[in-house]
């Protein structure tokens, strides 16, 4: 019997090359998947991961983002500050919302005393290793009362200072500065109107709008890194005892000493 024509073994032989070729195509469309979730949305990485691995698994086993929530909801019951904190969790991570009327004075950005505790637990839970690659910015809103004092023309800059002292005094407590993002939204993102249809003020409205919003999201893969080289580097430092002789040449380890914030001269209250 005479043997095929060797041209139709070659074709035969080269079929799974379309299919090699498929499945390369695919994989490839994943990992650009998960790359562009690791690089901009964290928060959704971690959710299509955490359910991959339900699915895989069997676990039922929480992302970080969902155990940092977690975590902040133990300090709010723990702290007994049901009433003026609350723990929420969006697309982009994580939401502590503090009432400014319970960590600050009227009129004034001097954190109460008894603020302190609440704040100092939240700087330790934020500083644990799992949590070191998460950003936090801390938003400041006011109501719409109008505010003109020396220190604040305006209630951009009692929002931005009132934002301003809970980070200082977060980095206070030890917490890395890198970290930290300071923003002013005054009154102009109100969660409930501030006034009636006749102009009038609806002030528990008014309380609810004075807030102090903390926000947790991941960092990203470029911030990550230089997080990691600015760890390094104070690692390095220290291990060569480079902070100890800055110390003993400038005679103080730090710029701004821990300690209550700043106290504000007599203003009108808002």
């Amino acid at each position: 019997m005479a043997a095929p024509p060797a041209e139709k073994k070659c074709e035969e032989g080269e079929d799974w090359i379309a299919t090699f070729a498929d499945a390369m195509t695919l994989l490839m469309a994943f990992f650009v998947m998960m790359l562009t979730f690791a690089e901009f949305d964290m928060p959704a990485y971690e959710e299509a991961v955490s359910a991959m691995k339900d699915n895989i698994g069997g676990r039922d086993e929480p992302s970080t983002t969902q155990q940092l929530k977690l975590d902040a909801e133990d300090i709010v019951f723990e702290m007994q500050a049901d009433q003026v904190m609350s723990v929420s969790q969006d697309k982009k991570g994580v939401v502590i919302e503090l009432t400014s009327g319970a960590f600050f004075k009227p009129g004034s950005a001097e954190l109460r005393k008894a603020a302190i505790p609440v704040l100092e637990k939240m700087a330790q839970t934020l500083d644990a290793p799992k949590y070191l690659f998460y950003n936090i910015e801390v938003e400041g809103h006011t109501d719409d009362d109008p505010i003109s004092t020396e220190r604040f023309p305006s209630n951009w800059e009692l929002a931005a200072v009132r934002a301003s002292s809970v980070v200082r005094f977060m980095v206070s407590q030890k917490m890395d500065s890198i970290r930290f993002r300071v923003l002013s939204f005054a009154d102009t993102q109100p969660k409930v109107p501030n006034r009636d249809e006749a102009g009038q003020p609806i002030k528990e409205n008014q309380a609810t709008n004075r807030r102090i919003n903390i926000r947790l999201s991941p960092m990203s893969l470029d911030d990550r890194a230089r997080y990691s080289k600015k760890a390094s580097l104070k690692s390095m430092l220290k291990d060569v005892g480079h902070t100890d002789k800055m110390e003993k040449d400038t005679g103080n380890s730090s710029l701004v000493q821990p300690g209550e914030p700043e106290q504000p001269p007599a203003e009108k209250t808002h």
